[in-house]
């Protein structure tokens, strides 16, 4: 009984899909805006809220992913969660100052998805964020859709090109090689921001 109510009381103490998109975005703009901020010291603070992880193995598709050795998969998830946490860092330096409004949120069984607009300067733009609810009950981000572009169906219909031409090993050096390029320009706008310059976040 004790051990019933427990848990009760931890999953109705978790938060929702929204809270943790509220939150994730507010830490992420306070990072931005923190003097001094890198686009490591970002990366660190996304990926308390957002699955790179799972992002990866959803883009590649649940087929090759079990076709994979546990090496393979390994290789392939360190490999794809450097890439993205790099990159959406990036991105969310070149927002650090956009105005976030929430809409609605909607959840079904284990799959969540969050509403919102992104105001930068004169601009609206409609990013949805979607969650899944992890073993320990936990929500998580997983995909972003921006302007009804998914960052998941993107890089699927990249992956799968790259399988067809270049198979599963063509595919994993092709991405090992931009994320040690994204990774070199990550570190000298580090450097740019250590000297006094801004960093200039490139698209």
């Amino acid at each position: 009984m004790i051990a019933s109510l427990l848990a009760a009381t931890l999953l109705a103490a978790a938060p929702t899909p929204l809270t943790v998109v509220k939150s994730g975005n507010t830490d992420v703009q306070r990072a931005a805006n923190a003097p001094g901020a890198t686009v490591e010291s970002l990366a660190t603070v996304v990926e308390k809220f957002v699955d790179f992880e799972e992002l990866a193995k959803r883009a590649l598709g649940e087929k090759t992913w079990a076709s994979l050795t546990a090496a393979q998969r390994k290789d392939f998830s360190q490999t794809m969660t450097g890439l993205l946490r790099a990159s959406y860092a990036q991105k969310a330096i070149g927002q650090a100052q956009a105005d976030v409004k929430y809409g609605k949120e909607t959840v079904e069984g284990n799959e969540a998805t969050v509403a919102t607009t992104l105001t930068l300067k004169k601009d609206q733009i409609p990013v949805d964020y979607r969650l899944y609810k992890g073993a320990k009950g936990e929500w998580r981000i997983y995909d972003v859709v921006t302007d009804e572009v998914s960052l998941v169906d993107t890089y699927k219909g990249q992956f799968q090109k790259l399988l067809a031409t270049k198979g599963f090993d063509g595919l994993l050096s092709t991405l090992k090689t931009k994320r040690t390029q994204l990774e070199k320009e990550n570190a000298a706008q580090s450097a740019k921001g250590a000297s006094g310059a801004a960093p200039s976040p490139t698209k």
